[in-house]
């Protein structure tokens, strides 16, 4: 079964084997609102944990989506560029950004698991 790890800036990874799929949590496409535009990044860029790997717009604001771990992108989600909302309607499903062969697997260790980050999220208030 896949693992997904979370970050405090709301991204999610899921693993499966040495690929990572990222994207924005439930809550954070929550906090969003309609969202009107992703830009994700190349296939064959390189991005660091922390980086800013793609750009997610709403009706309300423009965010920053950082890569949670080390890695090279190998997949960007083309389905966003005609259907933005996919992220809406299925933030950890089919509004998925882009996946990334990891790097540095120690880094997940790093990120919060799905318990600690509901439990994060719930202290948001």
């Amino acid at each position: 079964m896949a693992e997904i790890r979370f970050t405090k800036e709301h991204e999610w990874i899921r693993i499966e084997g040495d690929t990572g799929t990222v994207g924005i949590s439930d809550y954070a496409q929550g906090q969003l609102g309609d969202v009107v535009f992703v830009e994700v990044p190349e296939v064959g860029k390189k991005v660091s944990k922390g980086a800013q790997a793609a750009v997610v717009e709403s009706v309300k604001a423009a965010s920053e989506v950082y890569a949670p771990v080390s890695g090279e992108v190998t997949a960007a989600n083309a389905a966003l560029a005609g259907n933005p909302g996919l992220v809406n309607a299925s933030a950890m499903g089919d509004g998925w950004f882009f996946k990334l062969k990891l790097s540095n697997k120690a880094e997940l260790g790093e990120l919060m698991d799905e318990a600690a980050y509901k439990a994060y999220v719930a202290g948001l208030g």
